[in-house]
């Protein structure tokens, strides 16, 4: 039985069984033999099964009721689950990873009358505050049942300054692929969460070939056991991650005529490149990744903040311009290239509330230019 040291919470065992037993039968529909599981009534849920391949697997699952009750003052076309253990209103609930990677963790809720569950990103709600409501729509769930899947962005136009969230909806049968799923989107950026339910989820020839790999074969490893060495090693992840974006951006800046000591910063807290443009200064840049869904007319965002701020200083999330000289958006997670724009920070706009700092919902259109050179310039004459 694989296990790992987490907190549990006492919880009542007749409400939430119904919970673990829709998550067991989603598992066994979708072909996995389920192995072991903990008790109802204790939370989070720790399931052990093994696929059709033979391959064995743990999930760590803090799963809530999800239901469209109609709410006093509240729309009704609308979804949502309480987050919810114990009595204390105040309480801080710890979305634990398994450090060895063996068991992944997931965040859900689950609409049993509509047999769907929609999974948040455990990474960006570890650490979240308890007797609060994550909410969806009803067009969601229904896009949910009507393709067995579906990715969207929560609403944020009531969550004023907090990052953007992709969240995941899958049907009943299709737990087991909602957990590799989160396996392989552990620490994403939201652009390319999204990205990657559309290709994992949304086609089934990509879904197959997850596994089988001519790297596989030369490394001797089974994919799964790849995937493992990735999510376990911090420098290999980002390297496959974060860094792809990174060097994309440093290659192509690095073969713009007049740029001089190009290279990536690997360090903590620090812009991502350094260069100079023709003898100039030392100039700074920053890579961030859009945001997978774009506005009605087609521009591309940017949720430009940091993942958390200091408790002591909330604006401490967003950036000041001199942070760094430019910023670059990778519009990878909508195109599916490696392509870029580019902005000065300080003609980005100020944020509303948080004097001195960037606004953190960015427009990637007028006023972004396609060739670097033309902010390497702005940046020259500063």
């Amino acid at each position: 039985m694989l296990e790992f040291d987490y907190k549990k919470w006492g919880v009542q065992r007749a409400s939430k069984a119904k919970l673990l037993n829709f998550l067991i039968e989603g598992l066994t529909l979708g072909g996995c033999a389920v192995l072991w599981a903990s008790e109802p009534d204790h939370a989070p849920f720790l399931i052990v099964y093994e696929t059709e391949l033979g391959e064995r697997h743990g999930v760590l699952v803090y799963a809530f009721l999800a239901n469209s009750k109609e709410t006093l003052n509240r729309p009704q076309d609308e979804h949502r689950f309480q987050i919810k253990y114990g009595s204390d209103p105040k309480a801080i609930l710890p979305l634990e990873r398994d450090p060895s990677r063996l068991i992944t963790t997931i965040f859900v809720g689950v609409d049993l009358e509509r047999e769907v569950v929609v999974a948040a990103d455990p990474v960006l709600h570890d650490g979240t505050k308890m007797f609060i409501s994550l909410e969806f729509k009803r067009s969601h769930v229904e896009a949910v049942q009507r393709n067995a899947w579906h990715a969207w962005e929560r609403d944020s136009s009531k969550r004023d300054g907090e990052p953007v969230e992709v969240l995941v909806g899958v049907t009943k049968r299709r737990v087991a692929d909602l957990v590799r799923f989160e396996r392989l989107a552990l620490g994403l950026d939201p652009g390319h969460r999204q990205l990657l339910a559309e290709q994992f989820l949304g086609n089934p020839v990509l879904r197959a070939a997850v596994t089988p790999h001519t790297l596989a074969t030369e490394l001797e490893l089974s994919g799964e056991a790849i995937l493992d060495l990735i999510q376990g090693a911090r420098r290999l992840k980002m390297a496959v991650r974060g860094w792809v974006a990174e060097h994309h951006l440093e290659r192509l800046l690095s073969s713009v005529p007049g740029v001089e000591d190009c290279k990536r910063l690997d360090e903590e807290g620090k812009p991502d490149i350094t260069l100079r443009y023709r003898g100039s200064e030392p100039m700074l840049i920053e890579c961030k990744n859009a945001l997978r869904t774009t506005t009605s007319d087609g521009t591309p965002r940017v949720d430009f903040q940091r993942t958390r701020a200091s408790k002591s200083d909330p604006c401490s999330r967003y950036y000041r311009p001199d942070d760094f000289n430019i910023l670059a958006a990778c519009l990878h997670s909508i195109t599916e290239r490696w392509e870029f724009r580019f902005a000065l920070t300080s003609s980005l706009p100020a944020h509303g509330k948080c004097v001195g700092r960037i606004q953190n919902n960015l427009k990637v259109g007028t006023g972004w230019a396609m060739d670097p050179v033309d902010v390497f310039r702005a940046v020259a004459k500063q």
